[in-house]
C-alpha cells in the first residue's frame, strides 16, 4: 500500500506508545528474520523494530533490506528504532489499515 503524508502521520501518532517487538542483533538480517517480522505484521498491522548496540547493520541497511525484500512499509525511522506497517492478510486483523485508507 503506497502511503501519503497524512496517512503515514496517523501511523506514527498511533505507534509513538508503543515497545519495540522485534530486534536487529549481531546475526543481522536473514531471509527467516524477514519471515517473522512479516507473520507479526499479518497479526498486528504496525510495529515497531530495534537494531541493537552490537547489530553489524546500519539503520539504512536494514530499511532497504526491508523495503526491497517485503512489500512491507517502514513509515518512519527515529535513531534506532523503525516503525513499520504493512495490511494484514487476513481480514479479521485489518484494524490499523482500515483507518489508514479512510483517510
Amino acid at each position: 500500500m503506497k502511503l501519503r503524508g497524512k496517512q503515514k502521520r496517523y501511523l506514527r501518532a498511533q505507534a509513538n506508545h508503543f515497545q519495540a517487538i522485534f530486534s536487529v542483533g549481531k546475526n543481522g538480517l536473514t531471509p527467516e528474520w524477514l519471515a517473522q517480522l512479516d507473520g507479526a505484521l499479518n497479526r498486528r498491522e504496525l510495529i515497531k523494530v530495534n537494531i541493537l548496540q552490537n547489530a553489524d547493520v546500519t539503520t539504512d541497511e536494514v530499511r532497504d533490506y526491508i523495503e526491497s525484500h517485503s512489500d512491507i512499509d517502514v513509515v518512519q525511522v527515529i535513531g534506532r528504532v523503525l516503525v513499520l506497517f504493512k495490511e494484514s492478510d487476513q481480514p479479521e486483523f485489518r484494524n490499523v489499515s482500515l483507518k489508514v485508507k479512510k483517510i
